[in-house]
């Protein structure tokens, strides 16, 4: 028996071959690989994104001629006494219209703490503008100020930057409360972070001195890891200051430490505790005999 002949659909028009063809150019799986964010995002790309956070700001940086910085950490709660004066005068405000209010009332008690720490913001300042303009002079880009990116602490180191007008970089970091970038980061040199472990990285690989100012845990983690490094030997030694005596003398009791046997002796040599932005910069140039290594 003969077989019927196959018989086709009829043909499609031209309007229904073009619709086919522009559903396949937007289609998800046409996308080229490196614009498909849906794909990137996938848990086995992690790898990827790992290798493109560190090369996106090794690669600027390069570019950019940056030879070694110097890493400021802080608080981002701090404030510089007009910032804090114009919350105190808003909370003041509302406090009158709601004297009862619990909230406002811890704010305002928070508020009244703070001011005797808005002179680190002065201090930061003043840190970042000293070293920025005796190590960024005639074009160089030496000792380049490097912080987190954001308020507080962050934003004074590189507003002093910018006050002699001298580049500094800002490692921002993509958190569930959004933090903006601070205005005073030069744009070429504003980054985001989504890992802070490529951030912690490219903090050091440059880093020629460590600053650290009052802060909390985020400090702590920055300022502990780099003292662990250089105790076991895994970066080379650099100055790590810690600026604040009243409140790096309370906050941690390193001699405790060493007399319990937690730490040596001799790791008490590993970081200094000063109280003012000249002493941090003499105890930067003493360890370098004045002069930036190449």
């Amino acid at each position: 028996m003969a077989e019927a002949p196959q018989k086709f659909p009829p043909p499609l028009s031209d309007e229904e071959l073009a619709g086919r063809v522009q559903n396949l150019n937007e289609s998800e799986p046409y996308r080229l690989a490196a614009n498909d964010p849906d794909f990137l995002e996938h848990g086995d790309l992690r790898s990827v994104r790992l290798q493109l956070e560190y090369l996106k700001p090794e690669w600027t940086m390069s570019k950019e001629g940056i030879s070694s910085t110097v890493i400021v950490f802080g608080s981002a709660r701090l404030r510089s006494k007009d910032q804090l004066d114009a919350q105190r005068s808003l909370n003041q405000q509302a406090l009158r219209k709601s004297p009862e209010d619990k909230a406002l009332q811890v704010i305002s008690k928070r508020l009244e703490q703070q001011r005797k720490y808005t002179r680190y913001y002065d201090e930061a300042r003043k840190f970042s503008a000293i070293v920025s303009r005796r190590f960024q002079e005639e074009g160089r880009r030496d000792f380049v100020i490097v912080t987190g990116g954001g308020p507080g602490i962050m934003e004074a180191a590189n507003r002093g930057a910018d006050d002699v007008g001298a580049r500094s970089i800002g490692l921002n970091i993509d958190l569930p409360k959004e933090q903006d970038p601070n205005p005073y980061i030069s744009p070429e040199l504003c980054f985001q972070f989504r890992y802070f472990a490529l951030r912690k990285m490219h903090f050091l690989m440059r880093a020629k001195a460590l600053v650290a100012f009052p802060g909390g845990f985020g400090t702590f983690d920055e300022v502990f890891e780099v003292l662990t490094l250089v105790q076991t030997q895994k970066v080379s030694p650099l100055p790590i200051i810690l600026l604040g005596k009243e409140y790096w003398s309370r906050a941690v009791d390193f001699e405790f430490l060493a007399s319990e046997g937690f730490i040596g002796q001799e790791d008490l040599g590993l970081f200094h505790i000063v109280d003012n932005a000249e002493t941090a910069v003499n105890v930067i140039s003493d360890f370098y005999d004045g002069t930036p290594p190449k």
